[in-house]
């Protein structure tokens, strides 16, 4: 419908709150490098940007997913 694609500020195949969802993360890490450069603690509330270690856990996740499937689907830990 040309009149429904008009008001959508989304593509197709996006949910609604894809756009919300970046603009919170955008908001936090402002937040955070504003909290940096300014000497002080970010709002406790600022914390969806991902950290060093949300990194590594989430590398963890994918080599334990490989591990996982490489040997069958069985159960394997995580970051060992």
């Amino acid at each position: 419908d040309p009149a429904a694609a008009h008001a959508s500020r989304i593509p197709a195949g996006h949910p609604e709150g894809y756009l919300e969802a970046f603009a919170t993360i955008y908001s936090d890490a402002a937040e955070l490098i504003r909290a940096s450069i300014e000497g002080r603690e970010p709002d406790k509330d600022a914390r969806l940007a991902p950290t060093v270690r949300d990194g590594v856990r989430g590398v963890e996740l994918i080599e334990a997913a490989v591990a996982s499937a490489s040997q069958g689907g069985s159960w394997v830990r995580m970051g060992g």
